[in-house]
């Protein structure tokens, strides 16, 4: 089996940059970001209730704080229609778009290992039975 691909620490890093990344880890970490990234790049321009529906479970609250996070990264537009009921609808930014395709790195990465995780977690289950 070929080693993986190792990436150079760089000597002297960035605090500030090292502190953004690992702020940028922990939001998109959380599996309702990844899962509004993947429902909007799907979908396009949707309302928070549709936005909602889509993702599955997962409370007005949650969506609510998910979405202003996204908002507040830059990764996600909201546009507020001045109508009665207000209308808000939310959309990727090409920024949101780009972290959405760096991700799928993971799911191209889950695909090609699937078998062997599986297999792992069988022979751990195995083990740990009293």
């Amino acid at each position: 089996m070929a080693e993986p691909a190792r990436h150079p620490i760089p000597e002297n890093l960035d605090p500030a940059l090292e502190m953004l990344v690992r702020e940028i880890i922990e939001r998109v970490a959380d599996k309702w970001t990844m899962l509004a990234i993947e429902v909007l790049d799907e979908h396009g321009r949707l309302r928070f209730t549709q936005v909602g529906e889509l993702i599955g479970g997962i409370s007005q609250k949650m969506l609510t704080k998910t979405l202003r996070q996204m908002e507040s990264d830059g990764l996600v537009l909201r546009t507020i229609h001045p109508v009665i009921p207000p209308r808000v609808e939310y959309e990727l930014t090409d920024m949101g778009r780009s972290l959405g395709a760096a991700f799928c790195g993971v799911w191209i990465w889950a695909e090609e290992h699937r078998d062997r995780i599986e297999a792992a977690r069988k022979a751990f289950r195995e083990r740990s039975l009293p």
